[in-house]
């Protein structure tokens, strides 16, 4: 049932991704807007950053409704559930998983009801790193969670566990036990929360409507619904948003240290990260790529869509005519279909096919965003070559990615990434390349106009912002009783997984796709808790 549209799957064989993206998130406090569709749109509009899951949870004042579903946003809602959906207060998620797998379980907003009759709804972008401390705690506290396997279900239930306290005086005691990297946006009946880990490492926004406010993963969701930019979240901040207007409060002194690899990928274009346009950003990469590795060639093509602000910027400071050469099918994402052997060879035909007119003959410059495991690049070579290209020059618009992301991204483990334990002319061997140029470290830095000292580079240079736990208590299905590896030294060849003992009972463990559990998923994609009197 999950589906994609096309940006998460980045490699062209499914079964060996590159990159995945962040989630999406998005609230909005507005009494008389239809707040449930501003936040249908708000999703729509960051549907790049997850496409397993979608979610929206409401508040009429009285109660607090989720409905939720794998898939992409206008595949989970319709106008009849949207209509149904009513209230002032909203949130929405879209999902990739970074901690638990795509499951109908694992899909967001979580909810939980207190004791003393308060719901709370909550939605993450990021990825905790003390998740099995975590969940210690809840056991130790005796209290329960919705059998999701996900830190987000474990920090909505640490809230809930507090009900002598206000949600907000709640927030205050659980946010500076959190580890790793957090953007919440959460609610009660009445109010409207948002958080940002003190490091900031994943974006999140403030705007203004006419009759409200919305916050935001990017800058581009609160365009689409007509919201004016205020400011960023602050790192380490709290905002409340109530019928007595917005409060701000720290839980945690600032240290900001935002992804670098959003300016690069993750981010739309047409955001604007700590005041740097991203597609601004990352043109002038591209002019840094074309003069940190100039070639002689006759056209700069980009890998769509990823690789087109780069490769116009190479184009421009280098002189050579920039042109397609690639097209992309935007309606292929991600397939769950086993092909055969021989029909996966024509897989990649589904979602990229040269302009064989265009790049016969021709000596190409390739310009894509980042190589994690080789795989995209090795296949846009070998057919640009079938089609007659005469040479084809790959340029990266990242540094080598040696470092998996235990942040919010899901990179490979180590060692299936490609940088670690080759060079740059073994790497350029292994993806068929003439030649082969990575933008440096200080070159992309530069093109945020950020300051190194503000920024996480950790899957580029493995100096890791936010302390990692010790042991192997760590990675996506910790939960679910797999623990990864943390490798600190360059000649660790560890594959990266460890199975441990489970801290909690797998969720979705057999056939999530059976037809038994989607009808029961069906009867339970809408949660309802209701404080009628």
């Amino acid at each position: 049932m999950p589906r994609g549209d096309g940006r998460l799957s980045h490699d062209l064989d499914p079964q060996r991704p590159g990159p995945q993206d962040a989630c999406g998130v998005f609230g909005v406090w507005a009494p008389e807007e239809e707040v449930a569709n501003l936040t249908y749109f708000g999703l729509y509009a960051l549907q790049h950053r997850g496409q397993e899951a979608a979610g929206i949870a409401v508040s009429d004042g009285s109660g607090v409704v989720v409905y939720k579903d794998l898939g992409l946003v206008a595949q989970v809602f319709d106008e009849p559930t949207l209509a149904s959906l009513r209230g002032h207060v909203a949130i929405g998620h879209t999902r990739y998983s970074t901690t638990g797998g795509s499951t109908w379980e694992n899909a967001q907003p979580t909810i939980r009801a207190t004791t003393s009759g308060t719901t709370i709804a909550l939605a993450h972008n990021g990825n905790l790193i003390n998740t099995a401390d975590l969940q210690r705690e809840v056991t130790e506290r005796g209290l329960t969670t919705d059998g999701s396997t996900n830190d987000t279900s474990l920090v909505t239930t640490l809230l809930a566990g507090r009900p002598d306290l206000s949600v907000e005086a709640a927030a205050l005691e659980v946010l500076p036990q959190l580890r790793g990297a957090f953007s919440f946006v959460f609610m009660d009946e009445t109010t409207l929360y948002a958080a940002r880990d003190p490091h900031g490492v994943r974006p999140l926004v403030l705007g203004r409507l006419e009759r409200g406010w919305v916050v935001a993963s990017e800058t581009a969701a609160l365009d689409i619904v007509g919201a004016s930019v205020v400011r960023e979240v602050e790192p380490g901040e709290l905002i409340a948003i109530d019928a007595d207007g917005l409060r701000s409060t720290r839980f945690a002194a600032p240290e900001p240290k935002g992804c670098l690899f959003e300016y690069v990928y993750i981010a739309r274009p047409d955001a604007t990260i700590a005041g740097r346009n991203v597609h601004a950003a990352r043109v002038q990469i591209g002019r840094q790529l074309a003069k940190e590795h100039p070639v002689e060639a006759d056209l700069v093509i980009p890998v769509p869509e990823s690789g087109t602000p780069a490769a116009i910027g190479y184009a421009e400071e280098s002189g050579i005519t920039y042109g397609a050469g690639l097209m992309k099918n935007p309606y292929v994402g991600r397939t769950f279909i086993q092909p055969s052997q021989t029909l996966r060879q024509l897989g990649i035909r589904l979602k990229l096919n040269p302009l064989r007119q265009n790049v016969r003959g021709k000596r190409l410059v390739v310009v894509d965003d980042s190589i994690v495991r080789g795989n995209t690049q090795r296949a846009i070579v070998r057919m640009l070559r079938e089609a007659g290209a005469l040479e084809v020059h790959v340029r990266i618009s990242s540094p080598p990615v040696s470092w998996p992301c235990f942040y919010g991204i899901d990179f490979a483990t180590r060692a299936e990434l490609l940088a670690n334990g080759l060079d740059n002319d073994g790497i350029r061997r292994s993806i068929g390349a003439d030649t082969l140029g990575y933008v440096s470290l200080p070159g992309l830095i530069a093109a945020t106009e950020q300051p190194k000292t503000r920024l996480c580079r950790a899957c580029f240079d493995g100096e890791y912002p936010i302390e990692l736990p010790a042991g192997n208590l760590i990675g996506k299905h910790v939960l679910e009783g797999i623990g990864r590896r943390v490798a600190h030294s360059a000649d660790d060849s560890d594959s990266g997984e460890q199975i441990v003992p489970p801290l909690v009972a797998a969720a979705g463990a057999d056939d999530d796709l059976s037809p038994a559990r989607r009808t029961s998923r069906t009867d339970l994609k809408m949660s309802a808790t209701t404080n009628r009197p």
